[in-house]
C-alpha cells in the first residue's frame, strides 16, 4: 500500500468512521492506537488525529508520540487532536460555557485555502465537545469559525498541519468528505486509486510472494468472509489451497449439507468434517460467554491441526478476518477495548505449526463485499447475512446442550426463512434468534405452560461496528411469532429486540 494514510486513534467512537469516509475516496489507511505506533509510520504519506472521550486538561489525557509525524508529513486533526496540538503548543484550551455538541453552521471561512476549497460559511458541521479553543497555538491561522466556536479550524504556518475542532467523518458534515478529499488529496497529494480491483491485484500478489508453492490450509464457513478469502487464495496459489468446512454442531439447520452443496462447481477444493460431538462435548456445563467462545476456538484449533497433518506439507492457515474483528480484539489503556474476544484474531497456540495468511485482515465488511463482486462471485452469496463464528453457541444464552441447539435451529429457520418469503432478508444486515434462559407461563389449548422465551433480532449497518434495530412490520412479526410458537415445541413466548448498537452489541452474547 503505497498510498495510505494512518489513522491514530485515540477512544473515539467515530474513529472507525474516518476510516471509512478515507476508504470511500479509494484511499487505503489504517488504524492504531496512539499509544501503540506502527514501525513504519515513515511509510504513510498523511496522519489524521481522532477525537477522544478524554479530555487534554486531565491527567489521563492521551499523549502521542508526534516526533516522527508533526511537520514531517501532511497531519490532521480533529477534535480532541486539534485541543491537543493547541494545548501542548502555546495555545490555551478550557471548559466550554456550555457543552458544544451536535449541528453548527460554519459564520466564517478564510478565503484561499485550498483546506476549504468549495466550502463556504453556512456549512453544517457536527460538533460533539466539552472543552474548546480559547488561545491558538504558535503560529496557528484561523481558518474556520462557527457561532459559538471561534476557532473551529486552523493551520500551522509552515507546516502541513491542519485541525478542525469538528468532525468531518459523520453524516452531519455536510462537506465533511470533501474536507477529507481536499486535505488528502489536494494538500497530501495521495492519489485515490484503492479500489477493488487494485487490492485483488495487489493481494494475489502479495499472497504469491508470501505463501509461494506452500499449500495452505482454509477454514470455510460458507459465509461472505471466508468464501472471499478462499477465491483470493485459489487465484493465488490454486490447488495448493485446502479448504475445509467444519461441523461444529452449532451451525443454522441443514446449513452443513446446503453449505458444501454451494461451494460444487466453484473450482475450490473443499472438504467436509463432521466436528459437531467434539464441539458440543468440550461446551457441556460452560455458560460463560467468554468461557464458550475460547472453549470453540481451542476445539477448532485442534480440529484444523488434525486435518492440517492429513495434508502433506501443510504450512499455513487461511483465514477469513476482517478489520472490525481487528479492532475489536485489540486492548489498549483507553482506546479500543476489547469488547469480545475473536478465535481467529491474535496467532496460533504453540503445537500447531501453521503460519496465518489473512487476506481480508484489513477490510471492512462492505468491502468484503465488493472486492467479492469485483472477483464475480454469486450476488446471493455475497448477500448473506453475517454470522458468527461461534455460531449458536453465543445465541444461546447460558450453558449449550444438543436441546437447546435443536429448538434454536428451529426458531432460527422459521424467522431467516420468513424474511425470504416476505422480501425482507436484503433489507436487513444481520438477523437471528436468541434463546434466552427464560420460562414463562403461558396458555396452550386449555392447558398451563412453562416454556422457553425467544428473542428476535434484525440490524441495519454497514460493517456492523454500529447497527439500529429493523422496523419490521408488526404483521411480520406477528405472524412469525404465531409460526415459531405453534411449530417449535418448547417455546410459548418471542419478543423482539429494538436495542442499537451501541449500547448494545449485535450478539447478545
Amino acid at each position: 500500500m503505497q498510498n495510505n494514510v494512518l489513522i491514530l486513534d485515540f477512544g473515539s467512537q467515530y474513529t472507525q468512521l474516518i476510516a471509512r469516509r478515507v476508504r470511500e475516496l479509494n484511499i487505503y489507511c489504517e488504524i492504531h492506537p496512539y499509544n501503540n505506533l506502527p514501525d513504519n509510520v515513515s511509510d504513510f504519506k498523511a496522519v489524521i488525529l481522532s477525537g477522544s472521550p478524554f479530555s487534554v486538561r486531565g491527567e489521563d489525557a492521551p499523549h502521542p508520540d508526534l516526533s516522527e509525524i508533526r511537520g514531517k508529513r501532511p497531519l490532521l486533526a480533529v477534535c480532541y487532536g486539534a485541543q491537543y496540538l493547541a494545548h501542548f503548543s502555546g495555545g490555551e484550551v478550557a471548559p466550554s460555557n456550555t457543552r458544544e455538541y451536535g449541528r453548527a453552521n460554519l459564520s466564517f471561512v478564510k478565503g484561499g485555502e485550498q483546506f476549504f476549497e468549495d466550502i463556504t460559511t453556512g456549512s453544517q458541521v457536527w460538533m460533539s465537545h466539552s472543552d474548546t479553543i480559547k488561545k491558538l497555538p504558535t503560529g496557528a491561522i484561523r481558518l474556520a469559525s462557527t457561532g459559538d466556536v471561534e476557532n473551529a479550524a486552523y493551520r500551522i504556518e509552515n507546516e502541513e498541519t491542519y485541525a478542525i475542532q469538528f468532525h468531518p467523518e459523520v453524516y452531519h458534515s455536510t462537506d465533511g468528505k470533501k474536507l477529507l478529499e481536499n486535505f488528502l488529496i489536494k494538500i497530501a497529494n495521495i492519489s485515490p486509486d484503492w479500489t477493488p480491483d487494485s487490492f485483488v491485484d495487489s493481494t494475489v500478489a502479495e499472497l504469491k510472494e508470501k505463501v509461494g508453492n506452500d499449500k495452505v490450509v482454509l477454514g470455510l464457513s460458507g459465509g461472505v468472509d471466508s468464501t472471499v478469502a478462499a477465491v483470493l487464495l485459489h487465484k493465488a496459489i490454486g490447488e495448493n489451497l485446502h479448504c475445509i468446512f467444519v461441523n461444529n454442531g452449532l451451525l443454522r439447520k441443514n446449513e452443513f449439507s446446503a453449505v458444501l452443496k454451494q461451494y460444487e462447481g466453484m473450482g475450490l477444493n473443499v472438504k467436509g468434517v463432521d466436528a459437531s460431538a467434539r464441539f458440543l462435548d468440550a461446551l457441556a456445563g460452560e455458560s460463560d460467554p467468554e468461557g464458550k467462545r475460547k472453549t470453540i476456538g481451542r476445539i477448532f484449533i485442534e480440529v484444523f491441526d488434525d486435518e492440517s497433518h492429513k495434508i502433506k506439507d501443510a504450512k499455513w492457515l487461511g483465514q477469513g478476518t476482517i478489520y472490525p474483528d481487528v479492532i475489536e480484539s485489540v486492548s489498549v489503556n483507553g482506546p479500543s477495548a476489547t469488547i469480545k474476544s475473536h478465535h481467529n484474531v491474535g496467532g496460533l497456540p504453540d503445537f500447531m505449526k501453521l503460519k496465518v495468511v489473512e487476506p481480508l485482515r484489513m477490510l471492512f465488511k462492505d468491502e468484503v463485499r465488493r472486492v467479492g463482486a469485483s472477483m464475480g462471485l454469486d450476488p446471493e452469496l455475497l448477500g448473506r447475512h453475517p454470522f458468527p463464528g461461534p455460531g449458536l453457541a453465543i445465541r444461546i444464552l447460558g450453558d449449550i446442550t444438543p436441546e437447546k441447539v435443536s429448538v434454536l435451529q428451529e426458531v432460527d429457520a422459521i424467522f431467516i426463512n420468513g424474511l425470504k418469503e416476505n422480501g425482507l432478508y436484503d433489507k436487513v444486515w444481520q438477523a437471528g434468534a436468541i434463546l434466552l434462559p427464560v420460562q414463562s407461563v403461558g396458555v396452550m389449548g386449555d392447558e398451563r405452560t412453562y416454556e422457553n422465551c425467544v428473542a428476535l433480532r434484525a440490524v441495519e449497518s454497514t460493517d456492523g461496528m454500529t447497527a439500529d434495530w429493523v422496523n419490521l412490520p408488526y404483521e411480520f412479526l406477528q405472524n412469525t411469532s404465531n409460526a415459531i410458537i405453534n411449530r417449535v415445541k418448547g417455546v410459548n413466548r418471542v419478543v423482539y429486540d429494538i436495542s442499537s448498537k451501541p449500547p448494545a452489541t449485535i450478539e447478545w452474547e
